[in-house]
C-alpha cells in the first residue's frame, strides 16, 4: 500500500482499539479496488473522544467508525441545526460511523443493525425474522441497536430479557409497542413462540461463560445468535448447538455493518471478490494460536 498526498484517509475508534479487526477488512478492500485510501486505528483516552471528532471536523480525514464505549456518545455530539443524524442513529440511541463533511457538518449513522440483518442472512437465509417474535438478552447499547434494527426490519415483536427490568423497560419505552421488556421471573413466557434468541449481553467475551437459560421453555426451531466473535464459537452457542438449535456467530454482523461504511467513507462498494470473513478468521486463529 501506497500512502500520497491524496491518500483518502478512515479509521476506527475504541477503547481499547488494538483488538479491533476493522483495519484488516477496510484494508483488503481498498487494496483489492485500487483505491487510494487507509484505514487505521485510533485509541483516544476515555475523555478525549469530544476533542478527537471536534478537531477532525471540516474533513482533515473523511470519516471513523466507532466502537465501545463511545458509540452513545458519538450520538450526543451532534448539533441541532448543523449535523445529520439518520433516522436508524436515532432509534438505536448511538452512532457507529461519523462522516465527517467538508463544511464542517458532520453525518452520524448507525450501520450496526444492517450488519445484525446481514449475519442472519448468511447464516440462516431459511429463516423468516418477521415470521415471529425475536428475544435479545441484555438491556445495553448493543441491545437497544438490536431491537431498533429487528422492528426497521418487520419484525413482529422483540423481547428483551434482562436482569434488571428498569433497564429492558428503558428501551421498549424508546422503541415503541412492537418492543416489550420481560424480567428474569418471566423465563417461561419470553420464549414462546419465539424464532430467535440474540445474545446482546458481553456475557462469553474472551471465553467466558455465556448467559444462561432455561432450555426447556425454548421451541426447537428457535436459532441463537451471538454478537461476540471473540471467540468465534461461544459456549452460548455450543450449548444452543448441542440441542439441535441453528447458530449464528458474531463475525458476520461485524463483516455485515463495515459494508455500508466502506461505502460511505470511500464512495465505493467493497469489492466482492475477496472473502474478508476468510480474512477474519485466519487473523482470530493466529491470535489464538499466539496465546498458545
Amino acid at each position: 500500500m501506497t500512502i500520497s498526498a491524496k491518500t483518502r484517509v478512515a479509521g476506527v475508534v475504541g477503547h481499547p482499539v488494538r483488538h479491533s479487526l476493522s483495519p484488516l477488512l477496510h484494508n483488503a478492500w481498498l487494496q483489492a479496488a485500487g483505491l487510494d485510501g487507509v484505514y487505521i486505528a485510533f485509541g483516544p483516552s476515555l475523555d478525549g473522544f469530544r476533542a478527537l471528532i471536534e478537531g477532525c471536523r471540516g474533513g482533515a480525514i473523511c470519516g471513523l467508525n466507532i466502537t465501545l464505549p463511545f458509540k452513545e456518545q458519538a450520538l450526543g455530539l451532534a448539533q441541532a441545526g448543523r449535523d445529520f443524524v439518520h433516522p436508524r442513529a436515532s432509534l438505536a440511541g448511538a452512532a457507529n460511523l461519523v462522516v465527517f463533511r467538508t463544511d464542517g457538518s458532520l453525518e452520524l449513522d448507525n450501520t450496526d443493525g444492517e450488519g445484525l440483518l446481514y449475519a442472519f442472512a448468511r447464516q440462516a437465509p431459511s429463516l423468516d425474522l418477521k415470521s415471529g417474535p425475536v428475544v435479545i438478552l441484555g438491556a445495553g447499547g448493543a441491545a437497544r441497536g438490536a431491537a431498533a434494527a429487528l422492528v426497521l426490519a418487520g419484525v413482529p415483536q422483540v423481547r428483551i430479557l434482562n436482569r434488571t427490568f428498569d433497564r429492558a423497560l428503558a428501551i421498549a419505552d424508546a422503541l415503541g409497542d412492537k418492543v416489550l421488556a420481560y424480567g428474569q421471573d418471566q423465563i417461561g413466557a419470553v420464549f414462546d413462540g419465539a424464532v430467535a434468541v440474540i445474545n446482546a449481553t458481553s456475557l462469553g467475551l474472551n471465553g467466558g461463560e455465556g448467559p444462561g437459560l432455561d432450555w426447556q421453555a425454548v421451541p426447537s426451531t428457535c436459532a441463537f445468535m451471538d454478537m461476540v466473535y471473540k471467540p468465534l464459537d461461544t459456549q452460548f452457542l455450543q450449548a444452543a448447538r448441542a440441542r439441535g438449535h441453528l447458530t449464528i456467530d458474531g463475525l458476520d454482523m461485524l463483516v455485515g455493518q463495515a459494508i455500508p461504511s466502506f461505502e460511505a467513507l470511500f464512495g465505493h462498494a467493497p469489492p466482492q471478490a475477496i472473502d474478508v470473513r476468510a480474512l477474519a478468521l485466519a487473523a482470530l486463529a493466529a491470535e489464538e494460536k499466539a496465546k498458545s
